[in-house]
């Protein structure tokens, strides 16, 4: 990508996208970051090589703008990017990594006609490994999609959605690692009840979460070749008939595991909507 990226925002979020992108060999020249604390902005601008702006500077030359504030601070972003943009004739795609805040509601802030596209991120991408859930705003095309893609790629993965969908992939992706590590916890004490050290403990219990992550998403992994691998048989070739595995899954079956998981992916699609229907 040639076009300057802003990014409203340099918390780790946005430091996660900008560090990504300069890691991918994005010119930090074409990278800027609008951050109101200076000491966190000098941070920014040494560790990366990037060039902290103001927010009117950052609309100015943005070919694409990505709002990283907290939702709170969204509103009040907008309208400062509103005031500039109102008398530039070439403006930017704006992409939303603002949770829970619907596209009409930003694209209400700004001038008519600016793309908006909606994401909904998750934080492995501090890591480099997030996934990214991508919604086109009234006024946002392919093209604009596309662009998304690639900035994204840099830190993740992306899938599209309608955004009628974003409040339930928000239950799976956005806070579904919140699920994992509390399941790796969960384990982690349960090995030391029974005797083993934390430490021992919690290195036996990440690899294992780590591994399992790998044949999830390695193609053939369980046995189909060139396939996308199904839990359900890569957790079956691990269960071996009257076995350790057997008797843990049945005790995981009989506790209602199946039940717990779908009751609570429906409250945080529950919460994401009502979250969502406070910014109209």
């Amino acid at each position: 990508m040639s076009s300057t990226v802003g990014v409203l925002g340099g918390g780790k979020i946005g430091e996660a996208l900008l560090g990504g992108l300069v890691s991918a060999g994005r010119d930090p020249g074409s990278l800027l970051v609008v951050e109101a604390v200076a000491a966190r902005a000098a941070e920014l601008t040494e560790r990366h090589g990037i060039t902290a702006v103001d927010v009117a500077e950052a609309a100015r030359r943005a070919d694409v703008l990505v709002v990283a504030v907290k939702p709170g601070d969204v509103p009040g972003a907008l309208d400062e990017v509103s005031q500039t943009l109102g008398g530039c004739a070439d403006r930017p795609t704006v992409i939303s990594l603002a949770a829970g805040i619907p596209t009409s509601a930003i694209e209400a802030r700004l001038p008519a006609g600016v793309p908006v596209v909606r994401v909904m991120p998750n934080t492995p991408m501090l890591v480099g490994r997030a996934m990214c859930v991508l919604s086109p705003g009234a006024a946002a095309g392919d093209a604009e999609l596309a662009a998304a893609e690639e900035l994204l790629g840099a830190v993740g993965r992306t899938v599209r959605v309608a955004e009628a969908q974003q409040d339930l992939a928000t239950a799976l992706s956005g806070s579904g690692p919140a699920y994992v590590f509390l399941l790796a916890e969960a384990m982690i004490d349960a090995g030391v009840a029974l005797g083993l050290p934390r430490p021992v403990a919690t290195e036996l219990v990440t690899a294992t979460v780590e591994g399992a992550g790998g044949l999830l998403t390695t193609p053939g992994s369980d046995g189909r070749e060139g396939a996308a691998p199904h839990p359900g048989l890569l957790r079956e070739a691990v269960t071996s008939p009257g076995g350790t595995t057997a008797a843990a899954l049945g005790s995981l079956e009989a506790d209602g595991l199946r039940a717990a998981l779908a009751r609570a992916v429906t409250a945080a699609r529950d919460r994401s909507v009502a979250l969502g229907e406070q910014y109209g």
